[in-house]
């Protein structure tokens, strides 16, 4: 049975939550990585998420399936057009369509019942405020808000047995510094899938916010970005 303290760390596939993994798993926690099939239109994070985690070591990965598609609202659940080829100052305002309806509180609710269950005081996740394009809940705010709710949600938490905290290591990071502290730890980042338009096989788009950010990251660190992409016209 391991001592170390256990975390429950919210793994899509991205380098972001990669990159969390690696940290928790450099701090000593005892991880258990929770991703989302969440009804999205492509399987290529799915399948990041679990060779990540396979590489990477965790104690337990659960994947969760949840169909955010009977709600809709999202250009990554249904067939609403991606918005592709914005320059960084649009992205850096206003909430563009695809952002799943109050996607980390549903994730972060799901880390919560799981970290219960398994007496965890810990949650990571992956959210970041610099380098992001518009997600309103990747904010301090709204994690913020989060944890002081989490404090009066379970029954450990009423009781006193449990003092919850919920970890955003990455938060105030940029995307080149996030790719020079998960090259630190060691990650492999060819393991990974951030695009939101993927192909089949899962090559990147290279087109959509998520390829973009993620190509200027490795561009400001001066490396080449290891996955694959597609060329578009």
């Amino acid at each position: 049975m391991s001592e170390r303290p256990k975390a429950v760390v919210l793994l899509s596939g991205g380098l972001d939550s990669t990159t969390t993994l690696a940290i928790a798993k450099a701090q000593e926690f005892d991880v258990h990585a929770l991703t989302f099939a969440y009804g999205q239109r492509h399987q290529a994070e799915l399948d990041a998420a679990r060779r990540v985690a396979a590489r990477l070591g965790t104690a337990q990965h659960i994947v969760a399936q949840i169909d955010l598609r009977l709600f809709g609202g999202s250009a990554l659940t249904s067939d609403i057009e991606l918005p592709k080829g914005r320059k960084p100052e649009d992205m850096a305002h206003g909430i563009p369509c695809y952002p799943l309806p109050a996607r980390n509180t549903i994730f972060l609710s799901f880390a919560l019942a799981w970290a219960e269950v398994l007496e965890a005081d810990n949650i990571f996740i992956g959210v970041n405020a610099i380098d992001y394009s518009g997600y309103p809940d990747c904010r301090p705010e709204f994690i913020e808000a989060y944890q002081h709710m989490a404090d009066l949600a379970t029954r450990a938490g009423v009781e006193g047995r449990q003092r919850l905290m919920i970890h955003t290591p990455l938060i105030r990071l940029t995307k080149a510094d996030i790719i020079r502290k998960g090259l630190e730890l060691g990650v492999d980042y060819a393991l990974t899938s951030s695009c939101y338009d993927p192909s089949p096989e899962g090559t990147a788009c290279g087109r959509c916010d998520s390829c973009l950010i993620r190509l200027k990251g490795f561009s400001e660190v001066g490396l080449q970005d290891p996955i694959s992409y597609r060329l578009e016209g």
